[in-house]
């Protein structure tokens, strides 16, 4: 390899995240003073930190100087290429600027790509049967595409099916305009395979589904999905131990007969549509967002957007220069909180360090994954003494409140008439918290409405809200969010002795065994199922890398040991639910007095997850057989 140019290196290092390059620095030089005041960077929560690190210019400048003279050299060899626990916790400290605890070592060292999270064979290699146990995913979002993957490596056959004429899961489904992450997304990616060039800290969709393509593309799973192929039922044959499914193709209907069946649909693949009366007379295009056309001309149109979440909130900001009117119809008002620079580009320099310097993508998506991580659900548990519970859970969440009625009511200015309608009641993360996309100043502009009457009725030519008023429409978009309770149940799966899956959860109650695997439904396992959400922040793709690693564990276990049908013990399943169950109530997600898609109709929080990340990475790492009823074929 040879050395950068001089001038080149110096540009970028002015572009450098210092306290990424002081971690680099350190590996690669292995002296400690990297580690220690007065380079140690000041704690900066803030999702996009500064790139200063808190650290006065001469220290700055010193830190530059030495990364050039070192980075100059490639051929010098790292002195800590593959940190151990013990120095790992020593350089996130350092990096953070404040003390993090020792488990999260072990966990860090994975994600960053230390240390391997792969099962692997007992022999190194799979034995001669593993090529006749079949898995069947539902399913080419990332969660299918993160198993995939590892089944690949192990030489397991499968086949991964997906409904839609593309693979890309949620980044295929939802094409709106505005439609992007919230998490940054160097952490919103695979732990694994080629650091893809993000343009953005926060990516818009159409860089996502590239993302996720060209993922699938390297890590070998695209030949192995099966596109416009859909599950129409599933049951269990208990006699050959083998899932009979039936697929719905282009050519009809299909009989497919697999070992293991994974649901790798996730809780977000049914679009919710309300009965709103009259729906059936508005003469005009009315769809969900998640079928948004692409041929769709919106230019001096009005626009009635129905519902006032995430997705309204991307949405609305991104259309309303183009429209004659916008009227957004909203249920109950969202907290949001600003991040400051979530449409910046990354330059030319920074990308350069993250292509080009040793170290430097992991140390960046460590700082990424961390601000995004645990932090924020120690303050989300109720506080029984804490005197205001009508509107906080204790005296940080209030400040959190505080804060964000702040910034609300700057972004409001002298409207105050719209203060009722912006400002919440319930506690901040009570439900999902929003980003702030230019939101506050869009719904004061002249031709936007923001309408907190109840829909009473759609006509022929647009909406009429409880108080009787009539507002025109050219078309309705309906940004009401997602059926959450069915999950796998709608795909007809019916496990051991008939029992429905359906059933199994009340309808509207789903539960599992760490979100994955469910009894009475042998050799099925879910991925991001029930209790897998991620509400107090984090990367759904992290979520899918443990559950891949899960299953592959249990997978790798069964065909070494001979055993064809696992199913997950009640006992353990419901011990597991009852903890579940029991932390929720000292959450937020629980709190009275306000509704949340997180809850089913007794209330029971089933959607969302209320351990840490670090909790379940460790839940996940390795399954344990004994925890399953097993059963094994005679030779």
């Amino acid at each position: 390899m040879l050395p950068p140019e001089p001038d080149r290196l110096a540009r970028a290092l002015e572009h450098a995240d210092l306290r990424v390059l002081l971690m680099v620095l350190f590996q690669q030089t292995g002296d400690e003073r990297w580690l220690e005041p007065p380079f140690r960077p000041r704690r900066d929560v803030r999702l996009i930190a500064a790139e200063d690190a808190g650290l006065p210019p001469a220290v700055q400048d010193e830190i530059r100087r030495k990364a050039a003279a070192i980075l100059s050299d490639p051929s010098r060899p790292p002195a800590h290429p593959r940190p151990g626990d013990d120095l790992m916790v020593r350089m996130m400290s350092a990096c953070l600027g404040e003390s993090v605890p020792a488990e999260y070592a072990p966990m860090a060292r994975e994600e960053l790509g230390f240390t391997s999270r792969n099962v692997q064979w007992s022999d190194a290699k799979p034995p001669a049967h593993a090529a006749k146990r079949r898995v069947l995913i539902v399913g080419a979002g990332v969660s299918g595409i993160a198993l995939g993957a590892q089944l690949e490596r192990l030489q397991i056959p499968y086949t991964i099916v997906e409904r839609h004429a593309q693979l890309g899961g949620t980044w295929h489904q939802n094409r709106y305009p505005g439609c992007g992450v919230d998490t940054p997304n160097h952490a919103y990616s695979f732990s694994q395979g080629t650091r893809y060039r993000w343009e953005r800290y926060f990516a818009p969709q159409s860089q996502l589904l590239d993302y996720v393509t060209r993922a699938a593309e390297e890590f070998g799973v695209s030949p192995h999905v099966r596109l416009e192929t859909s599950v129409t039922n599933a049951t269990w044959d208990e006699t050959a131990s083998r899932w009979n499914v039936t697929l719905e193709t282009p050519g009809g209907a299909e009989k497919f007969s697999c070992d293991f069946l994974v649901s790798a649909i996730g809780q977000f693949g049914e679009p919710a549509v309300p009965e709103i009366p009259g729906a059936e007379r508005f003469e005009g295009p009315s769809f969900h967002s998640t079928a948004w056309p692409e041929d769709l001309e919106l230019d001096g149109l009005r626009v009635a957007l129905i519902g006032a979440g995430a997705t309204s909130m991307q949405i609305g900001p991104t259309l309303v220069d183009r429209v004659e009117a916008l009227d957004i119809y909203q249920r109950s008002p969202q907290w949001a909180r600003p991040i400051p620079r979530y449409h910046d580009p990354i330059s030319d320099e920074a990308q350069w360090l993250l292509a080009s310097v040793p170290f430097y993508a992991e140390w960046f998506r460590f700082t990424m994954f961390w601000r995004y991580g645990d932090g924020l659900l120690r303050f989300l548990h109720k506080d029984p003494s804490w005197p205001h519970p009508e509107r906080s859970l204790n005296k940080t969440n209030d400040r959190h409140r505080q804060e964000m009625t702040d910034h609300i009511l700057a972004e409001l200015g002298d409207r105050t008439d719209l203060h009722s309608a912006c400002i919440p009641t319930y506690p901040p993360y009570g439900k999902r918290i929003l980003l702030d996309n230019g939101w506050y100043p869009m719904i004061q502009r002249p031709h936007v409405d923001l309408v907190t009457q109840p829909i009473e009725r759609l006509d022929e030519t647009g909406l009429v809200t409880s108080d009787g008023v009539h507002r025109p429409a050219d078309v309705v978009v309906y940004a009401t969010g997602f059926r959450m309770t069915q999950m796998t149940a709608k795909l007809g799966v019916t496990g051991r002795g008939g029992l429905q899956l359906s059933d199994a959860w009340r309808g509207d109650d789903p539960t599992a065994y760490l979100g994955t695997t469910v009894p009475g439904f042998p050799n099925l396992f879910l991925m991001l199922g029930p209790n897998t959400g991620l509400g107090h922040g984090g990367s759904a793709i992290f979520q899918s890398e443990c559950q891949a690693r899960y299953l592959t564990s249990l997978l790798v276990q069964m065909i070494e040991q001979g055993v064809h049908s696992a199913e997950v013990k009640s006992s353990v399943h419901d011990e597991y639910n009852l903890r579940v169950d029991a932390e929720h109530e000292k959450l937020i997600w629980t709190h009275p007095g306000m509704s949340t898609y997180y809850r089913n109709a007794r209330g029971r929080v089933f959607s969302v997850m209320p351990w840490r990340l670090v909790d379940y990475w460790e839940m996940t790492h390795d399954a344990a057989l004994e925890d399953f009823e097993t059963q094994r074929r005679p030779a």
